[in-house]
């Protein structure tokens, strides 16, 4: 693999444009707003900048990383023909990204692996809507892509063995550990997670503790290194919201049913650290964490 395409060029498309630039590959990042390539590129370099300023990249390879990087607004087959991978890492959206598979099937080239960075969507699903259900896999990178090693590798059913390996394969080659789960909802990582934020939600909304209270007790007492609702903020609280929706009808267990604190903060527009505000407050200009007024 050489050439990659990442479609989606929000926090997770950024970071994963960024690590594949850094190790040489010539990337091609496609979002339909021209506005968000140019805050991509911008996050990419500032991340640059700052690996720079303490001494783990050279200020060349920082340019070279940069030279190896090419922002696209619309989705031609000029531009991504020539692809050995292509990564969708575009809204957790089922539809949007049923869309978009179909559209890369008739567009790229046959030998092309079609990979998915969702979060908890059937790989299956996503497969059937393309003319290669056997070079289609999921490939969940953690937030955030540069720093954390961790790759979940799902297979949806169709998936073939050597679209596996060489999937593995680039994940080493990246410095990641790839880890291989099933395609059932959720994969691990989140089946696992979500019902914890969820579960914390819950546990602010019955009044048994504070917002603080809550994450201080999961850092100090379970190791966390960060406490379930500041995650649930730094993952946008519209992600949680879409992943538990996914879990409850995949699953059809009450256990998985989203939180109604969570519903109205997302119906609200407190999504976490993207709006500004969700259980603390980002506009204060510091990185202290202050918890919302709302919940003070």
């Amino acid at each position: 693999m050489q050439q990659i395409t990442v479609i989606g060029a929000g926090t997770m498309g950024n970071g994963i444009a960024h690590l594949f630039a850094m190790n040489g590959y010539t990337v091609k990042l496609v979002d339909v707003n021209r506005d968000s390539l140019d805050r991509a590129v911008g996050t990419i370099a500032k991340n640059l900048d700052r690996m720079v300023t303490k001494g783990t990249i050279s200020a060349d390879e920082k340019a070279q990383t940069m030279s190896n990087l090419y922002t696209h607004d619309l989705l031609e087959q000029s531009e991504i023909e020539k692809s050995d991978l292509v990564i969708e890492a575009a809204t957790e959206n089922e539809s949007i990204k049923l869309g978009i598979f179909y559209r890369l099937s008739q567009m790229c080239k046959p030998e092309a692996i079609l990979a998915t960075n969702t979060s908890s969507i059937s790989i299956t699903k996503i497969a059937a809507s393309t003319n290669r259900p056997d070079k289609v896999i999921g490939m969940h990178f953690m937030n955030p892509v540069p720093l954390m090693k961790l790759v979940e590798i799902i297979r949806g059913y169709n998936t073939s063995n050597e679209t596996a390996a060489k999937v593995v394969e680039a994940c080493k080659r990246l410095g990641k550990i790839p880890v291989e789960a099933n395609d059932y909802p959720g994969f691990v990582a989140n089946r696992i997670l979500m019902p914890m934020i969820n579960e914390a939600i819950c546990t602010l909304q019955e009044g048994v503790a504070g917002v603080a209270e809550i994450d201080t007790v999961m850092k100090l007492g379970m190791a966390h290194p960060m406490g379930p609702l500041q995650l649930a903020d730094f993952i946008g609280l519209d992600v949680c919201l879409s992943i538990l929706h996914v879990l409850h009808e995949g699953f059809g267990n009450p256990k998985y049913a989203p939180c109604p604190l969570l519903t109205n903060m997302v119906l609200a527009g407190k999504l976490g650290v993207k709006s500004g505000e969700g259980f603390y407050n980002y506009t204060h200009g510091t990185k202290d964490l202050v918890v919302a007024n709302r919940f003070k």
